[in-house]
């Protein structure tokens, strides 16, 4: 008795503008970049479809390398594929920037060993335009130095339950942070704040609640030694304010073997 053929399998590398999505999750009465994806593939080959990624991405946040994987019935060209998906996507501003084939047990979440997020924040007082929806706007000046120093306290293995979102449905506060960076750069709009974050996995809310409690730092409410205080209390209520989602971007997403080298 034979067995029927495993369907292939594809990476997906999928960038994407969250401002008019309830999120990455697909939900069934508000738009969702899972579901326009979905919706795509359904233009192809008879559905239906779903999709995994490496990082479900709340409503506003952007994704510059979120990974996907896609199971299809026929053996497709990976970059007819990404062609294919990128012409039914449209005017949706959601790209399938690279496709590769890859083995039948490979998981976007699952096989993932790192996530990189950044953050970015605009500092003028003048509204932003070409940037709006892209980056947190303040009318304030922020001293990065010191926001460098309040992150370096959060770096390494700890119970992160004051950084959780009250609804995070992850088993444990208990991360392990390799990288947050900060950085003041000069931009043609003004000048920004960027963080970098690096993880293995995040907490819902976890890189905003780090960036909304470290902007208070840069603004001199809070002393860099406060940080360190928030994460011992392991109490949300010792956060800072959450920053909104919109200038937060998945910004990568790392694999043993990356599948689109």
């Amino acid at each position: 008795m034979g067995y029927a053929q495993a369907m292939p399998r594809y990476a997906l590398k999928v960038e994407y503008n969250g401002a008019p999505f309830a999120g990455w999750q697909r939900q069934a009465d508000q738009p969702s970049v899972q579901g326009a994806i979905e919706a795509a593939l359904a233009r192809l080959e008879p559905g239906p479809h779903s999709i995994a990624a490496a990082g479900r991405t709340d409503a506003g946040v952007h994704g510059l390398a979120q990974v996907a994987h896609c199971d299809m019935q026929k053996d497709w060209d990976p970059f007819r594929l990404s062609e294919a998906l990128n012409h039914h996507l449209k005017p949706n501003p959601v790209a399938i920037v690279a496709a590769a084939r890859v083995a039948e047990d490979w998981h976007a979440r699952f096989s993932a060993v790192e996530r990189r997020y950044l953050f970015r924040i605009l500092m003028r007082r003048a509204p932003a335009t070409h940037q709006a929806g892209l980056v947190w706007q303040i009318n304030h000046r922020l001293d990065a130095d010191a926001m460098q120093a309040g992150a370096d306290m959060l770096l390494g293995h700890h119970d992160f339950t004051t950084f959780r979102s009250s609804i995070c449905q992850a088993a444990s506060p208990v991360k392990t942070l390799d990288a947050l960076r900060v950085e003041q750069i000069e931009t043609l709009w003004g000048p920004e704040v960027h963080f970098h974050v690096r993880a293995r996995s995040f907490l819902h809310n976890q890189v905003r609640s780090f960036v909304g409690t470290l902007e208070r730092v840069g603004a001199g409410a809070w002393p860099p030694e406060q940080v360190r205080a928030a994460l011992e209390a392991k109490n949300r209520a010792a956060c800072g304010p959450v920053c909104p989602p919109q200038g937060l971007y998945l910004a990568g997403v790392g694999y043993p073997d990356d599948p689109f080298i």
